[in-house]
């Protein structure tokens, strides 16, 4: 990911931040996605009084790809309020490897400060398509 792409996430981001939907927790967060053609997709989390059916920021920007037709992530980058750069949870992270397991998921908190890391790193051992159907994928 170049510098470039690299600011236009966290831009959209950031801009995602601004637009998040947290009245119970108060914590919100922004995510972009970089698909494989250099398109930029921001999502935020939007929670609901059933917590169940919250929608965390990061499969808000994938289903935001999705729907303009985007399949192949490179990339995603999640920004919060906290001083601590945060990682996304287990669903997102399940959801993110849906689309790539090789992706970088940048880590950005409050006062700019990041971390890099790569999916597989976050989620080692996860469930794919390699484990649907009668012996789990494995011959």
């Amino acid at each position: 990911m170049t510098d470039g792409e690299r600011q236009r996430m966290l831009d959209a981001a950031r801009s995602a931040l601004a637009n998040s939907h947290s009245p119970y927790s108060g914590f919100r967060v922004g995510a972009a996605v970089l698909t494989s053609s250099g398109k930029v997709f921001g999502g935020c989390n939007v929670e609901n009084a059933s917590f169940p059916v919250s929608l965390c920021a990061e499969r808000g920007a994938i289903a935001t790809a999705v729907a303009a037709g985007e399949k192949q992530l490179d990339a995603v980058l999640i920004v919060t309020d906290s001083t601590t750069p945060c990682p996304p949870c287990g669903m997102c992270r399940q959801a993110l490897a849906e689309f790539g397991e090789e992706m970088a998921v940048v880590l950005v908190a409050v006062d700019g400060r990041l971390q890099e890391h790569s999916l597989r790193d976050l989620l080692p051992e996860s469930f794919g398509p390699d484990f649907l159907g009668g012996n789990g994928g494995r011959s």
